[in-house]
């Protein structure tokens, strides 16, 4: 495997499980330090804030500043702003989808307040049936779904869990839409590290357990990946797709 100026890593599945970390991921990640080489992670999870991310990367001993954590809560919170900036906007999600849309000044109202113009939808370990069903009657009176990914499950120390993806979808049938995902496998995270850092695409790498999110954000971006056998997608199941990551390995090591 070459070296890369850029690594970037997922993080369910490839750097941890729940709470327990992947150990030769985190070994990877301190030569990385040790070397002083830049590394990213670039992760679909919204549920958290970039600041309570880096709390569980070091609850498993990786200290790392926040402003190398690109979540797809914050890619989400940009694309809105971008896109739907003066809308009334109805939210399903924990803290990091939350506070990344309120810090873009967005407009978030319940809908027994106001019909909203667009539905956010970020992984929400609190769901309800009521808040499923202001969704979808939103969306059936015109609103606009917004994912922060599409991820169907995702793994844990337990086994796997369901993913955002698995409930916007559930609304989505309801109300008979199509979503827009905004997180990986979109290149958007992947294509903001390069604009900030000023890395040419040959000299980056993503780094994924996921083929279906990571290593597609990776081929869609134009740089090389590097699939693990430690979460998601088997390598069985990835040496049968039609694009195949440049390199399938069981687990990262030092070299």
């Amino acid at each position: 495997m070459k070296k890369y100026k850029a690594y970037c890593f997922d993080l369910d599945g490839t750097v941890y499980r729940g709470k327990k970390g992947i150990d030769s991921a985190v070994r990877f990640i301190h030569q990385l330090q040790k070397e002083q080489l830049e590394y990213f992670f670039v992760t679909n999870n919204s549920s958290k804030t970039p600041g309570q991310l880096q709390k569980v990367l070091a609850d498993i001993g990786i200290d790392t500043p926040t402003h190398r954590i690109y979540s797809s809560a914050l890619t989400t919170a940009k694309y809105v702003t971008q896109h739907y900036k003066d809308a009334t906007i109805f939210m399903i999600g924990s803290d990091g989808i939350k506070s990344a849309l309120e810090a873009e000044g967005l407009n978030l109202v319940d809908t027994d307040e106001a019909r909203p113009d667009v539905v956010v939808m970020g992984i929400d370990r609190t769901v309800d049936y009521m808040k499923l069903v202001k969704a979808s009657l939103a969306l059936q009176a015109g609103a606009k779904l917004v994912g922060t990914n599409e991820d169907i499950r995702f793994p844990s120390e337990l086994g796997f869990l369901p993913g955002n993806g698995s409930f916007v979808r559930l609304v989505a049938n309801v109300a008979q839409v199509e979503p827009i995902f905004v997180g990986k496998p979109s290149p958007v995270m992947l294509e903001v590290i390069q604009e900030e850092y000023g890395f040419k695409k040959d000299e980056m790498v993503m780094i994924g357990d996921n083929y279906d999110t990571d290593i597609l954000c990776g081929i869609r971006f134009g740089c090389d990946t590097i699939h693990v056998n430690t979460g998601v997608v088997s390598t069985e199941i990835v040496l049968q797709k039609d694009n195949k990551p440049t390199y399938c390995i069981e687990e990262l090591e030092i070299v």
